[in-house]
């Protein structure tokens, strides 16, 4: 049971939330915006302050008379480590609470080496990065992961991955957490770039939908400005709908006719191949796109119009006022979205798409460390985790 000190600054996450708007506010203005006795409100500061998640303006604000001493959040009170883990490569950040990138690093590595040798490579990079930015692990309020597969968010565990061997049910966020010394958050790729995207570029738009077609196919859902995750975080699976033009063809899955199994990056990659042009993934495909190779054009503007099928059945189930088209293949650019528009706009309720954008992503390669960063950073200043840590002291 909490004290009577502890009651008063229990409503300190709830006061933290009003200033993470960036706005600076005197006491007065607080008192009036929140209707707080100015003695209650007196104590959620002093405990914001005692925990750096709130500091004084370096200008105090002045109506005529004596300056009034404004407070605003204190971006700089922490930092997050943020990863994005794709099939073949990975992209790795240092953020402040604010998502402005501190530190940031790409590499090409496989997700196949199996969770340990690939978490080892993640904790080593990230404690090379906090050293090289001046900071150290007591500053890491937690750590966002995304990663290729199924996951459940609730335990941060992957489920059945088809693309990631050996990392079925593994702890990630107890491996992780155990060594970093910080709460870990997982989630799908897809879902952390919606989140992303939605954060940073997107902000206005109440139900987003984002996509990303690599290696593998799959979607983030943003419904009132939430993710949407499902019961057990599977929601925007979409690169196992069956798709009729792919009914012979054999999914990694195990299943037949999904559409990843002939829009994916790795699938156009692996015709390509078969019909002697050198192409071993969604980059050399991108790459012969640009080069202006005749066959892998065909094969892009036919894959957009085959995500662009399924799609067309979410704008018309879901009716979203944005699609962000992300990943690899997304940098094919105008040859992709070309396909997938001309299929959502006829097969689509001309309710539905009256207003709707179809566009490519504005952070690029940036959407799932960002988005890895939004997860972790509304973990923790949520009011009532906040209200956790004041209380602790």
């Amino acid at each position: 049971m909490l004290n009577e000190a502890n009651g008063s600054i229990a409503g300190a996450g709830a006061l933290l939330k009003i200033l993470r708007d960036g706005q600076a506010r005197t006491r007065a203005e607080l008192v009036q915006l929140t209707g707080l006795a100015r003695s209650t409100l007196a104590q959620r500061l002093e405990a914001l302050l005692s925990q750096q998640w709130i500091i004084p303006t370096e200008e105090a604000i002045s109506s005529g008379g004596r300056p009034a001493i404004a407070f605003t959040f204190n971006r700089a009170a922490r930092v997050v480590l943020a990863a994005d883990l794709g099939a073949t490569h990975a992209r790795v950040a240092i953020t402040d609470l604010g998502t402005e990138v501190l530190a940031e690093r790409a590499a090409e590595i496989s997700i196949d080496r199996g969770p340990e040798e690939t978490l080892a490579w993640l904790q080593r990079t990230f404690e090379e990065m906090l050293a090289e930015t001046g900071h150290d692990l007591d500053e890491v309020c937690g750590i966002g992961v995304g990663l290729p597969g199924p996951v459940e968010h609730s335990s941060g565990r992957p489920v059945n991955p088809p693309i990631m061997p050996g990392w079925d049910g593994f702890p990630v966020p107890e491996w992780l957490g155990s060594r970093l010394g910080a709460p870990v958050l997982v989630d799908n790729d897809v879902n952390i770039m919606a989140l992303g995207e939605h954060w940073a570029a997107r902000p206005e738009a109440d139900h987003l939908i984002f996509v990303k077609i690599g290696t593998g196919i799959g979607c983030g859902i943003i419904s009132d400005r939430r993710l949407h995750r499902g019961a057990q975080g599977a929601a925007g699976d979409i690169g196992h709908i069956r798709v009729a033009s792919a009914l012979d063809t054999v999914c990694r899955c195990g299943n037949i006719g999904c559409l990843e199994a002939v829009a994916s990056g790795s699938a156009m990659a692996a015709r390509l191949c078969a019909a002697g042009v050198e192409a071993s993934d969604s980059r050399d495909v991108v790459r012969l796109v640009r080069g202006g190779n005749t066959q892998a054009v065909q094969l892009i503007r036919q894959a957009g119009r085959e995500v662009g099928d399924v799609l067309a059945s979410i704008v018309n189930f879901f009716n979203p006022s944005v699609i962000v088209l992300g990943g690899d293949i997304a940098e094919a650019g105008e040859q992709l979205l070309a396909g997938l528009r001309e299929v959502i706009y006829s097969r689509s309720l001309p309710l539905a798409t009256q207003h709707l954008t179809i566009t490519a992503s504005e952070l690029g390669d940036r959407a799932g460390v960002i988005g890895a960063a939004v997860m972790v950073i509304e973990h923790v200043l949520a009011p009532g985790s906040v209200d956790q840590s004041v209380i602790r002291l």
